[in-house]
């Protein structure tokens, strides 16, 4: 995965902070336009053509941070362009690089429908006003002369839900988007970035209700071998949180009711496809809706343990906290009765937390409300382990064959797969993300380079079954289901 340029996170980073700021010392609306001059103070610009475009940038990004869409008009999706970053990108996407030998033929020029392509005093040119990015003359050239540079944005979607306007600049189509979040950081601009709600948090800690931080299973490793659940639990209630839980309990929760679908479907010779990965359940319904009825009905691990604390707490208000960005659509989008009501990036919650000056610190690792097979929900792979766990605790130990569709690339093979009739497994487990979770595209640290953090620290985690943990709960107080 590539990671945006460190000057566009340093930027991003520094504007939540600021609204963070300003919103727990309840200013934000009186003084948020003064956030652009605090960050470009000017007279010299950092690091576009000028500081009123640099700040007008800082503006669209108060806009996102405030849960707004940057410009005039919303789609309602919780990614989007930010305009006038995406106007430094450049326009046309076929450039004659320095190949062209000029020759007599002119097969470039002769193979435009468009006019798009004139003759130079030393190699043709390509006007890109008028390119309609055929691709016609890169295959007429006899040199291959002609390059199709391809924007990091549009190359990095899984699902071809990336265009440009008239303009050059980009375009989300909504009714595509999966909202896995790959294109955010894949541009060199920073001129895609996601909705958030760190303002509803912070004013819902404000006026004293009762919210609770719930932490991805991901997490785990994400920041070092020394900082626990039980270093979240001490930062979060530290920041205004009521409580705190570890969603790897949900991953149990998940995958004992999956287990019991599964089953059920194996029985009945259906296949079915996991529900936890937004990202994946997106895929399935935007574009291969007819595989929808074999998305299972059981809810994610997010939606189950706020499902969880809202029965024992009626007035909760529930925040998810980890790697993935498809979370908030499933907030938004999929409307699930009693799932989390808030959703937040690790930079978004670390962005709180600098405002108020709380740090993470290593804390014991006593703190334990998932099963091992829970806190490894967030690896490929974790969620079919857990799942094929809680059919062994079962007494149902059947042998179910799993396609493990990790990545956007093998999520979209599978269900290939499965549309035409030609799937050998039972089952698919579809994670969006390269690696599960842990890949996700606001993670704080590579996969590779958390995993020894993240073994070291499930390896101190008891060997606690998947329903002995459950004994603990009250699991008649809610339901598992859509």
């Amino acid at each position: 995965m590539r990671y945006a340029d460190a000057n566009v996170i340093k930027i991003k980073h520094a504007v939540l902070e600021e609204v963070a700021r300003l919103a727990f010392a309840g200013e934000l609306e009186e003084r948020k336009d003064d956030i652009p001059f605090k960050l470009i103070p000017g007279p010299t610009p950092q690091f576009r053509c000028c500081i009123y475009k640099e700040r007008e940038i800082i503006r669209q990004r108060v806009r996102l941070a405030e849960g707004k869409a940057p410009g005039t008009e919303d789609d309602g999706n919780i990614i989007q362009v930010i305009s006038s970053a995406c106007e430094d990108c450049p326009i046309s996407s076929y450039t004659v690089t320095e190949n062209c030998q000029n020759c007599l033929g002119k097969a470039c020029i002769n193979a435009c429908k468009f006019g798009a392509i004139e003759a130079g005093r030393h190699r043709s040119h390509i006007d890109p006003s008028k390119c309609k990015e055929c691709g016609k003359c890169a295959d007429a050239c006899p040199y291959n002369a002609i390059a199709h540079l391809q924007r990091p944005c549009k190359f990095s979607c899984p699902v071809d839900a990336i265009s440009y306007d008239e303009y050059g600049i980009s375009v989300i189509d909504e009714e595509k988007c999966i909202r896995c979040g790959k294109c955010i950081h894949s541009c060199p601009f920073g001129a895609i970035g996601s909705k958030t709600w760190i303002v509803d948090v912070i004013n819902a800690i404000n006026s004293g209700k009762h919210v609770y931080a719930m932490l991805a299973p991901a997490t785990e490793g994400q920041f070092g071998p020394d900082i626990t659940m039980a270093s979240w639990r001490k930062a979060m209630k530290e920041l205004g949180f009521t409580e705190f839980v570890e969603v790897g309990l949900g991953g149990d929760l998940t995958a004992k009711y999956e287990a019991e679908e599964w089953r059920e479907a194996y029985q009945e010779g259906k296949k079915k496809v996991t529900s936890c990965c937004p990202g994946f359940v997106n895929m399935v319904r935007k574009h291969y809706p007819e595989l929808s009825d074999a998305v299972s009905t059981t809810v994610s691990p997010m939606c189950g343990v706020s499902r969880m604390i809202k029965a024992k707490d009626p007035e909760a208000v529930t925040v998810f906290i980890g790697p993935c960005l498809a979370k908030k659509s499933e907030i938004v989008d999929q409307k699930i009765e009693g799932n989390a009501d808030y959703a937040m990036t690790y930079s978004e919650i670390r962005a709180m937390m600098r405002a108020k000056g709380v740090a993470l610190e290593p804390v014991e690792n006593t703190y334990q409300e998932a099963s091992v097979f829970g806190k490894r929900f967030g690896n490929s792979g974790g969620v079919a382990a857990a799942v094929q766990q809680s059919l062994k605790e079962s007494g149902n130990d059947i042998d179910v064959k799993v396609y493990k569709a990790n990545g956007a690339a093998e999520c979209k093979k599978a269900l290939l797969l499965m549309k035409v009739g030609r799937l050998p497994e039972d089952f698919i487990e579809g994670m969006a993300c390269d690696g599960g979770c842990v890949g996700g595209p606001s993670s704080f640290k590579d996969q590779m380079m958390a995993k020894k953090s993240r073994d070291a620290l499930i390896k101190e985690a008891d060997d606690r079954g998947i329903y002995k943990n459950l004994s603990n709960y009250d699991e008649d107080s809610f339901s598992m289901h859509r």
